[in-house]
């Protein structure tokens, strides 16, 4: 089971952004799609009664969200993902590379022309229509096996050069995890120091992610544009990840937190949809902080 699922903001058009994934990335269907309610919500919420309120979508077994709401929040390039096109494993890698790019870049922006790259032979990085930033990489095949599709974080701004710290601290609080590879910059780069990781993946909960420090200054930071639910299995694990994540307590609410770095995190319980589905249940979650099981 995943238990770590990247969500994404989306400007009151989650429906079409869905469809629009559904019809670009391989291996993509709509898992399901809930609504808010008719009555009960914020004022901020009020236009959306009845419509769209989640999308989960899947590519390639991966599972993500779209949030349909208003312009609170933006994606920007600090959380990415990195699409692997290992020619072991697809027979027609680059084709494909090709044919996705073409389709991201659409009404998109262009970060990293596609094109050759120390670390890559083949390696674009796009910004789509709705702010959603992909890595495109053919993928050397003689290296160890990586997942299609990997979440990667950006450290710049107020995070820059703490990646190898944020990392640190989420391997020993996430249960079934591990460091993969991490590499420093060989001398200062930019606002990068020496210190500072190149490049780095790890494993938390068994699942791949990226993190890396900028070699560059940017005009952006972490944001809830995108962030990462945990699917916790009870009310101690919600309370450990709480303790270990939330460090703004102005950001808390619905289950929502945001660390030290400026990551946010949805803590949530596995069963959410079941609790969300009792009688005033989602008045019930509008009113928390962090999620209280047996308040519902």
């Amino acid at each position: 089971m995943q238990r770590i699922i990247p969500n994404i903001w989306i400007n009151r058009v989650a429906d079409e952004a869905a469809e629009f994934y559904v019809n670009t990335l391989p291996g993509t269907r709509l898992l399901s799609s809930d609504k808010y309610p008719e009555e009960g919500l914020l004022d901020f919420q009020v236009e959306f009664a009845g419509k769209t309120l989640v999308n989960t979508l899947e590519i390639e077994g991966f599972q993500f969200v779209l949030i349909n709401a208003g312009d609170e929040f933006t994606p920007n390039p600090a959380i990415s993902f990195f699409l692997n096109f290992d020619p072991s494993q697809r027979s027609a890698a680059r084709a494909e590379l090709d044919q996705i790019w073409e389709k991201l870049k659409e009404d998109g922006t262009v970060l990293m022309e596609l094109g050759e790259y120390p670390f890559s032979t083949h390696y674009g990085w796009v910004q789509d229509r709705y702010g959603v930033n992909w890595q495109l990489m053919l993928t050397d095949p003689a290296g160890e096996h990586r997942p299609f599709l990997i979440p990667s974080l950006m450290f710049c701004g107020a995070a820059q050069n703490q990646a190898a710290e944020a990392t640190d601290h989420y391997l020993n609080l996430l249960p079934d995890s591990r460091l993969g590879t991490r590499v420093t910059y060989p001398e200062a780069q930019g606002p990068a120091t020496t210190r500072a990781i190149m490049f780095s993946d790890f494993q938390l909960y068994g699942q791949w992610l990226a993190a890396m420090d900028s070699a560059v200054e940017q005009p952006f930071t972490f944001s809830a544009g995108v962030s990462l639910q945990i699917n916790a299995t009870d009310q101690a694990e919600i309370d450990r990840f709480w303790e270990g994540l939330s460090h703004v307590p102005e950001a808390e609410q619905c289950g929502w937190c945001q660390d030290r770095w400026g990551v946010s995190w949805q803590i949530v319980p596995e069963n959410l949809g079941e609790l969300m589905a009792k009688p005033g249940g989602y008045e019930v979650m509008l009113n928390q902080h962090k999620i209280i099981i047996d308040e519902y």
